[in-house]
């Protein structure tokens, strides 16, 4: 196990004492368009986001057989429910050109892998880390594949018992671990984000990086997730949350991730050790106001 709550990912660490590494979730709101898709790349770039992930599934495997069939309006037209799931699925081609993109603009991308199909087909551009989606969390087949990988893997909890995450802890290597609590529901209520389980997730994995994927339709409980001590955080991202798909209501427009990650700069500058001191800023004030004074060791700002 980790000696420090801390992991490497790509070319930078992910914890205690390191920036918060911000996700921006591409997820399925790009509606199966590559260039919807690089302006939200791009987006990310812009708002100065430390990593883009993607999902992958296998729609064959994922869906339900019995929901094959359900027809659904879609931007395409009238589908069923199976043709629309293939839509949103870029195929090698198309991912291929997304993945040089990314490298291009200089921005680390990984994917949430759904199934086993998506693994492997993931698994063949190499990245730095993976994710494993909540739904996912109890398929431990998927998870012992990504334990052999020896790269690191984020973990993410919604939906899940605590029996349920420990089951999961159990499987992954330790070493490699990262933990997202999450809830799973689109969008989240505030009464439902349950903040302080980062906490609680931080008391019982003391050598884990422990941080939040976000679901909820403001920016106020992801600030507060960094001040819990989050590592990561990821949040869904769109071109415009009136587009059409299911998890555009709880996801975050350009400007407003542009917000996300600068007020989350301010909060980690903001912080602190914790360690009681007067600053040189202070001496002013100290001198005119305080009528009694005692000696003093004074830190100049850094």
């Amino acid at each position: 196990m980790n000696s420090e709550r801390k992991i490497r990912v790509g070319e930078r660490f992910i914890g205690d004492g390191e920036p918060a590494f911000i996700i921006a979730e591409l997820g399925i709101n790009h509606n199966g368009s590559v260039e919807i898709a690089k302006k939200m790349i791009d987006g990310a770039v812009f708002s100065g986001c430390s990593a883009v992930k993607f999902q992958k599934r296998t729609p064959e495997i994922c869906v339900p057989k019995d929901q094959w069939d359900i027809q659904r309006d879609t931007p395409w037209g009238r589908m069923s429910y199976i043709d629309y799931r293939r839509k949103v699925e870029f195929n090698k081609e198309k991912f291929t050109e997304l993945v040089a993109y990314c490298k291009q603009k200089n921005i680390t991308w990984f994917a949430s892998c759904w199934d086993e199909n998506a693994f492997e087909f993931i698994r063949q551009y190499n990245p730095p880390v993976y994710k494993i989606a909540s739904p996912c969390l109890t398929d431990h087949e998927l998870l012992e594949m990504h334990r052999e990988l020896n790269k690191p893997v984020i973990l993410s909890t919604g939906m899940s018992t605590m029996k349920e995450i420990t089951d999961a802890v159990n499987i992954l290597d330790l070493k490699k671990l990262l933990i997202a609590h999450s809830t799973s529901s689109y969008p989240c209520k505030n009464e439902e984000l349950n903040l302080n389980m980062i906490k609680t997730l931080r008391e019982k994995y003391p050598f884990i990086p422990i941080g939040y994927s976000g679901h909820e339709t403001g920016l106020a409980p992801t600030w507060a997730a960094v001040a819990l001590g989050a590592s990561f955080v990821e949040r869904h991202i769109t071109l415009d949350r009136a587009m059409w798909g299911t998890d555009q209501a709880a996801s975050v427009e350009i400007l407003g991730m542009m917000r996300l990650v600068s007020n989350i700069r301010d909060i980690e500058a903001s912080l602190g050790d914790g360690i009681k001191k007067v600053y040189e800023s202070e001496l002013s004030a100290r001198k005119k106001l305080r009528r009694i004074q005692s000696p003093l060791k004074v830190y100049k700002a850094v």
